[in-house]
């Protein structure tokens, strides 16, 4: 058997999906950030975001939000627009390493959108999925060292679910063929697209209506 080794690493990012998010301020102004820090427990999704990020700041002001979901195919968009950030000045941390101030995150991805249907924020057009949500609770996340930066949990109510009819499973109402959905996945800061699928799943037996 394989042994283990006992390890520190700074970051834990095993593999999650990438979300483009877009969030407005009080004036209604557009602020998308690309984001990989997202899970989700029945109609909600859980946010993690630095407190000082321009997007967690109009979360905390307006509560209201897209979760976009870009494919594998989208990479070189989305990649367009790591390490901007709507803040000017930049932030000295993030100048430090290089990130620099983007008012049109969106327009610079080379996309397109259009205001969500519940909430002001912006859907993406290309993303084959598109979540509008509102914030029913946040909060700092704890940390082991209080000279860190405060990390905040947002708990985001899935209000419309919009997507693309590509990756619908033909003749269902509701459904997304898993075999046609590939998101793009980041992997300890590296892109990544899913295989094919690799075993049948019992979980799959199970019609997915039982959770709703």
């Amino acid at each position: 058997m394989p042994t283990h080794t006992v390890i520190d690493p700074a970051i834990l990012y095993f593999g999650t999906p990438v979300a483009l998010l877009s969030t407005v301020d009080r004036d209604g102004e557009t602020n998308t950030a690309p984001m990989s820090s997202v899970f989700w427990l029945g109609q909600t999704a859980l946010l993690g975001m630095g407190a000082r990020s321009l997007t967690a700041q109009n979360l905390l002001d307006t509560g209201e939000c897209v979760i976009n979901l870009p494919t594998a195919e989208l990479v070189d968009a989305v990649d367009r627009i790591a390490l901007t950030t709507g803040h000017m000045p930049v932030p000295p941390g993030k100048a430090l390493v290089g990130y620099r101030y983007e008012p049109d995150k969106i327009n610079r991805a080379g996309l397109h959108s259009r205001p969500g249907d519940t909430v002001r924020a912006e859907r993406i057009d290309e993303c084959p999925v598109n979540l509008e949500a509102r914030i029913v609770h946040s909060r700092p996340l704890e940390k082991d060292d209080p000279a860190d930066g405060d990390t905040f949990i947002f708990e985001a109510r899935i209000t419309r679910v919009h997507v693309h009819e590509s990756i619908r499973v033909k003749g269902s109402k509701n459904r997304i063929d898993p075999n046609l959905w590939r998101p793009l996945i980041m992997n300890f800061q590296r892109f990544y697209g899913l295989g094919d699928e690799l075993h049948p799943s019992r979980l799959a037996q199970t019609d997915e209506e039982w959770y709703r």
